[in-house]
């Protein structure tokens, strides 16, 4: 079978490209790269320092109806954080910027803290659980 390297790129339509573009430069750090208005559509391109390259479309010829989970389509998004103590991080920085989120969870397959974005997005921080080093 062909080999995958990873996730390209990964591209969200929204109701309000600028607005989208300002949560995710503001919040979760990401730069744009580029911005195109195509008539029909809005888009800006980001990139985060992890390497993730997001884009934010706006189509003008469609209302977007804020996003429902409960429908066809991706569930939420989750990305990757180091350790717990970067999560309890990420959880002080989303109270300062008054965005509301869930306690972080802890469960088998790590940590985790919700929240979501202008359209109501849910996006999801993730640690992985602390390696069991046998020590107690």
């Amino acid at each position: 079978m062909p080999q995958l390297t990873g996730l390209a790129h990964i591209t969200l339509s929204v109701r309000d490209r600028d607005a989208s573009v300002e949560f995710y430069r503001d919040v979760l750090g990401f730069r744009v790269l580029q911005t195109r208005d195509e008539g029909r559509w809005l888009r800006t391109t980001c990139r985060h320092p992890s390497g993730l390259v997001l884009g934010i479309t706006q189509h003008l010829d469609h209302f977007n109806s804020r996003f429902d989970h409960r429908h066809a389509g991706v569930d939420h998004l989750s990305f990757g954080v180091g350790c717990l103590g970067d999560l309890e991080t990420w959880e002080e920085r989303l109270t300062d910027l008054d965005i509301d989120h869930s306690p972080i969870v802890h469960c088998e397959m790590g940590s985790l803290m919700s929240f979501i974005d202008p359209d109501g997005f849910q996006l999801e921080l993730h640690c992985s659980p602390e390696p069991d080093t046998g020590e107690d």
